[in-house]
């Protein structure tokens, strides 16, 4: 059975963003050293409009061939124009108010995701799939997390959007690894106590 990843960004004091979900402060700890990582170890997280500028547009897949995002994270893209930000992913996007989909590559989920997640878990596929955020999608998909990816900059937000925007009930991570880099940031591995 694949896995579920919840392969975020936060800041020390926990936020993935400010309260409107930007998290463009984070970006800037982004050096040679960090990008190397994600370009080596996480090559497929890395949004398709920045690929090729980065010259790693043929990179191969390496964990992920599927991402799941909420409808804000979408928007992001949506906002400049970009209709398909993980082209070389297969893209869902959970939203209960998009009706239609924009690009044919981004199928919408708009109801029963944690149904929709459980399918794509269980097709055979090498590859895990990626959860890429926002909070409100991964606070219904907390009890479908296998693993949690968790890359914290250095810098405290004081409020903001949190991890995971609902409630739910109390679930187990085992520490697998931790890495630290020159910038700061530490990359936190997690995997869900069975």
């Amino acid at each position: 059975m694949r896995k579920l990843t919840y392969f975020i960004a936060c800041s020390i004091d926990g936020f993935i963003g400010d309260p409107s979900g930007d998290a463009s402060a984070m970006v800037s700890f982004v050096d040679e050293e960090f990008f190397e990582f994600l370009k080596t170890e996480y090559p497929e997280t890395l949004p398709t409009p920045g690929r090729r500028p980065l010259g790693i547009d043929d990179l191969p897949n390496k964990r992920f061939d599927t991402i799941i995002q909420g409808r804000a994270s979408y928007d992001l893209a949506l906002k400049d124009g970009i209709t398909s930000p993980y082209a070389h992913l297969r893209e869902f996007v959970a939203s209960r108010t998009l009706t239609e989909s924009p690009d044919p590559n981004v199928e919408i989920i708009s109801d029963d995701l944690v149904g929709r997640v459980r399918e794509l878990k269980a097709e055979d596929s090498p590859y895990d799939i990626y959860l890429c955020g926002g909070a409100q999608v991964a606070g219904e998909l907390a009890g479908e997390i296998d693993e949690m990816i968790i890359k914290t900059y250095p810098i405290v937000l004081g409020t903001g959007m949190p991890m995971f925007a609902a409630e739910f009930p109390m679930v187990e991570f085992t520490l697998e690894s931790v890495r630290s880099f020159g910038n700061g940031a530490v990359v936190r591995t997690y995997a869900r106590k069975r």
